[in-house]
């Protein structure tokens, strides 16, 4: 390799890796497994995976179909649907979170009507921290699953109908089957997101301990209190985010 391209490539792991090491190096080892215990730690964690899983459901619930839309149909304007699909992905989360509360707050467009027809409120609740991790979290589930049905042989599914299978059918017994580990791939993507959100959440459920104070929340609170368990609470983060990268590599670089 040419050094002038081994120094910067040297340099630029060297300023991805070393954060990762500092965290380890300056983990508190001796008592991690009594923090890891602490209530506040179990809280913060079950409330995490709890809001996580069920904003991954939501976004299979929506996602899948939205994915089928973009990669299957001809509808006008497809293009500019689908950059709004990918919005989220380049927005600040705050800014998410911002958007959320005027259209979801009790003066927001849409939430003042749940409000006052159904005395619904989102904002500050733990379903609110489901609504602002799926928004975050879905466009990686649309676009795996999108990918997945552009690359899926359609020859399956016209057979399929000329034997006289609904739509439905093709769909669900053809289609699906078909793009399961794109699906897969993308809603353990869109959960692994979903539970490191911080910048929606925050601005549209608040930091309340039990209801709304998920594992990034709870990071940046100890942080300023007790950096030992901020540490304990990203190690527990870093863990999750490697486990899901290891188990999704084969799908990014193939037989590699």
């Amino acid at each position: 390799m040419p050094w002038p391209l081994l120094v910067p490539a040297l340099a630029g792991l060297a300023f991805l890796v070393l954060p990762l090491a500092g965290l380890l190096v300056r983990a508190p080892w001796a008592t991690l497994p009594g923090r890891l215990a602490e209530p506040r730690v179990l809280e913060a964690l079950r409330l995490s995976l709890v809001t996580a899983t069920i904003a991954t459901a939501v976004c299979l619930l929506l996602g899948v179909p939205l994915a089928w839309l973009l990669a299957r149909t001809t509808l006008p304007g497809r293009r500019v649907l689908r950059a709004l699909v990918t919005v989220p992905l380049v927005l600040p989360p705050v800014v998410g979170g911002v958007a959320l509360l005027l259209v979801l707050g009790r003066r927001g467009l849409v939430g003042q009507w749940l409000y006052d027809a159904f005395g619904v409120s989102l904002p500050f609740t733990t379903t609110g921290v489901v609504v602002a991790e799926a928004f975050v979290a879905m466009p990686f589930l649309v676009i795996a699953v999108e990918g997945a049905l552009r690359a899926a042989d359609q020859r399956y599914e016209e057979a399929a109908a000329t034997l006289g299978a609904s739509r439905w059918t093709v769909f669900r017994r053809v289609t699906l089957p078909m793009v399961a580990p794109g699906v897969l791939a993308g809603a353990v993507l869109c959960w692994a997101r979903a539970l490191g959100e911080f910048g929606a959440t925050i601005t549209f459920a608040g930091n309340f301990p039990g209801r709304t104070q998920t594992m990034p929340l709870a990071v940046y609170l100890a942080l300023e209190t007790d950096p030992d368990a901020a540490i304990v609470l990203s190690l527990v983060l870093l863990a999750v985010s490697v486990i899901v990268l290891a188990g999704l590599r084969d799908r990014w670089v193939g037989a590699a």
